[in-house]
């Protein structure tokens, strides 16, 4: 079992240094809103704050945070658990490394959830200091989550006649995004894909105890 979780352990820190110190050095260095240019006018380094769900959606007010990063610690504990069984039982190493993806990147934006408001000053008109001297810009569990990817590949409207969004403009894609937010999306994304595989282990076993069923 040990062997089976050392890769997905490695992957998980591997995600959480690149997310934080991407994050850190985005904090450090710009000032909120500010654009770096990447891929012409395709991509970008657009520096934001979110203060609710991934890819810059909001949720419920400071009561939502609240929840959200709380849910978002039970998430964690859970979701190391099942990895921890699912090695237990040999499960693939593809749907151990897909779960070490969505734990890394829960683990990723409750850091900054939990202590980026406690550590860091305002980004708004400035610079953000780390640890300043006159204290962070919030208390423990209501920091903002740093978000910088942008990528507006597709730009234009929608025709006259295309229902409830009649002659806007559209933008894809739109959210701005982490490395945490990332790495949740491509987990999700490899046990979607993948899902016949990865648990076909689990189908043979039911199979096996339906087949030797154990009687008293």
């Amino acid at each position: 079992m040990i062997s089976k979780l050392k890769l997905p352990l490695i992957l998980v820190i591997v995600v959480l240094i690149i997310d934080q110190v991407l994050k850190i050095w985005i904090k450090t260095n710009l000032q909120l809103n500010e654009v770096i240019p990447i891929f012409g006018n395709w991509g970008f380094i657009l520096f934001t704050e979110n203060p609710g769900m991934a890819f810059g959606l909001t949720f419920g007010g400071e009561w939502g945070k609240l929840f959200l990063t709380i849910f978002r610690m039970v998430a964690v504990v859970g979701i190391s658990w099942y990895i921890v069984d699912l090695a237990r039982k040999n499960a693939p190493i593809g749907l151990l490394i897909s779960f070490g993806l969505i734990l890394a990147g829960a683990i990723g934006n409750i850091i900054d959830s939990a202590f980026y408001g406690m550590i860091f000053n305002s980004s708004l008109g400035q610079v953000a200091e780390l640890f300043p001297a006159g204290g962070g810009y919030g208390k423990f569990l209501h920091g903002e989550v740093v978000d910088m990817f942008y990528f507006p590949i597709i730009k234009g409207h929608f025709p006259e006649w295309f229902p409830f969004w009649s002659g806007e403009d559209f933008t894809f894609f739109r959210p701005v995004f982490n490395v945490a937010d990332s790495a949740i999306t491509v987990g999700v994304a490899l046990i979607l894909v993948f899902h016949k595989r990865f648990f076909k282990h689990q189908e043979q076993t039911s199979q096996k105890v339906e087949q030797n069923p154990i009687t008293n």
